[in-house]
């Protein structure tokens, strides 16, 4: 099943995935380890269905009420599992990839170890004018280049993202999943539907970032950009 096919099926009903440090954004792959009774049951049924799991950011606080249901945002990015691997004791490796963002209207009662929700596909708005995507993509280079060492090997690999045919959205997608930025800070691009606002919005970010950010300034060889995304 393609992602286009999993989400012409969604009936409106979300498996929910609340974590308190991972902000999934379409086009972007996140490997995971489930291995709580409710995420292993969550995961079965997603891959007995159609595929489709939530990533929802924890609110502040969480920590208090991490076994019961802890607040969540309200937007969130839909993922489908392109592969999977169940072990012999019940859990999971899974690989998720951001296919849409959601906007949840409300949780509801289940018999489910895991929170399902009512929940909204949601689209964006891309700058109608090519010609400021084309300025705002130009900007965003400008502001994070010369951020990364000369001579680190990430510089060739977010040059080729620029270069590459991904969209404004995508782009700036991309760029907030990897980049050292703090969860509730991706959590407001995540939330920005219009593609445009959310590129400067970015722009503005590069611009907070510490200029001797490790992340940025790696020996070369010896970090990816974007970087191997770890299991949570």
């Amino acid at each position: 099943m393609s992602d286009a096919e999993a989400i012409a099926e969604f009936g409106g009903t979300a498996r929910l995935f609340p974590l308190p440090n991972l902000v999934l954004f379409p086009q972007v792959v996140q490997p995971l380890h489930i291995f709580e009774p409710r995420y292993r049951q969550m995961t079965a049924d997603a891959i007995a269905g159609d595929g489709l799991i939530a990533i929802v950011l924890l609110r502040p606080g969480w920590e208090d009420l991490f076994q019961g249901n802890p607040a969540i945002h309200r937007v969130a990015c839909v993922g489908r599992i392109v592969a999977e691997q169940e072990l012999p004791d019940g859990r999971f490796n899974i690989l998720l990839r951001g296919v849409k963002r959601m906007r949840i209207r409300k949780e509801m009662e289940s018999d489910k170890l895991y929170r399902v929700a009512k929940a909204d596909l949601l689209d964006c708005n891309p700058p109608e004018d090519l010609a400021v995507a084309k300025q705002l993509r130009q900007e965003l280079s400008d502001a994070l280049l010369p951020r990364f060492n000369t001579q680190a090997g990430a510089l060739q690999q977010v040059t080729d993202l620029f270069h590459s045919e991904l969209t404004l959205g995508a782009l700036v997608d991309v760029l907030g999943f990897a980049l050292p930025l703090p969860p509730e800070m991706k959590q407001g691009l995540l939330e920005q539907l219009d593609v445009a606002r959310r590129a400067r919005h970015l722009i503005q970010l590069v611009d907070c970032l510490h200029p001797d950010n490790p992340v940025l300034h790696a020996p070369a060889g010896s970090r990816k950009f974007p970087p191997d995304f770890s299991a949570n």
